[in-house]
């Protein structure tokens, strides 16, 4: 008789909400009215009008009102032109009010999104994205972190997964997820097996991880027969499967009850990435504030 394993549910919706809840608590106890200072304020920029990018922007303004921040929205037309985005964002980036700056990517094909992105500031870089913030992950500084690796990080954290000396695979080598979360690992203590579309006999990799983090952006890509049954899944995709509902680069039904432990899509790196950036533009308004 075949033993079903009960595999643990590494649930980001429940830590992102105990992680929102602990930055409206430290902005309430600030008592920022009684210092004259204004509420942290979190701009995001939006070219064009792209569906995926509006539902996205809606989440992290939920989120920032529920914690107390301000937020503001710009929102250009898909024509705008490099240099006239590049002058709006100076001037977002000039308002000492505006404590967190950050681009919704997708930008429109005309415009160089590694230009747009080295425009703001490093400290008001709330996403992570900038040369600065990537060099400071390089050397293990934890100041404005990429905010989809660090949600994964303090997933595993909150869980008590211990990364040390475990061997993790990385599928994806963006510059938002797999390059930054490599780093992370490293710095953990981790041994990092980075893959990508080129990588040969892809499953034999897999099968030796113990953490494997899936961000290809392919449904449901990660099967049961890539990994072992003690595996910790990190499910970063975000799809629509061939019935129109969402899913992840993981296959969810297929892999629990199998694994050790897995994180849903949706439901788990997407809460901790918002609630990241949040975190992330209370750190830097308490940077600009000079206050801890």
């Amino acid at each position: 008789m075949t033993k079903i394993i009960r595999t643990m549910i590494l649930d980001g919706k429940k830590i992102a909400n105990e992680l929102l809840d602990s930055v409206k608590s430290e902005i309430l106890k600030a008592d920022l009215a009684t210092k004259n200072l204004t509420l942290p304020c979190l701009a995001v920029i939006l070219v064009g009008d792209n569906p995926a990018s509006l539902q996205y922007i809606k989440m992290k303004r939920k989120r920032a009102e529920e914690v107390g921040m301000n937020f503001l929205l710009k929102n250009f037309e898909a024509s705008i032109s490099e240099a006239e985005l590049l002058h709006e964002i100076e001037k977002l980036a000039e308002n000492p009010e505006i404590n967190g700056l950050i681009v919704q990517m997708p930008l429109p094909k005309h415009i160089n999104e590694e230009k747009i992105i080295e425009k703001i500031p490093a400290h008001k870089d709330v996403d992570g994205f900038t040369t600065t913030q990537i060099g400071n992950v390089f050397l293990g500084k934890k100041w404005l972190p990429s905010c989809t690796p660090q949600g994964i990080m303090t997933l595993l954290d909150t869980y008590n997964i211990d990364i040390k000396g475990k061997k993790v695979a990385i599928l994806g080598r963006s510059n938002i997820v797999g390059k930054p979360m490599a780093l992370m690992m490293i710095n953990a203590g981790a041994t990092i097996m980075s893959c990508n579309s080129h990588t040969k006999n892809l499953s034999e990799i897999t099968k030796m991880a113990d953490i494997v983090i899936a961000a290809v952006g392919k449904p449901k890509f990660l099967t049961r027969e890539m990994v072992s049954k003690n595996a910790i899944i990190i499910d970063v995709g975000s799809n629509m499967d061939e019935n129109g509902k969402f899913c992840g680069d993981a296959d969810f039904d297929n892999l629990e009850n199998f694994v050790r432990a897995i994180s849903p899509s949706p439901g788990g790196v997407g809460p901790m990435t918002v609630a990241t950036l949040i975190e992330n533009t209370w750190k830097a308004y308490k940077n600009q504030h000079n206050f801890h």
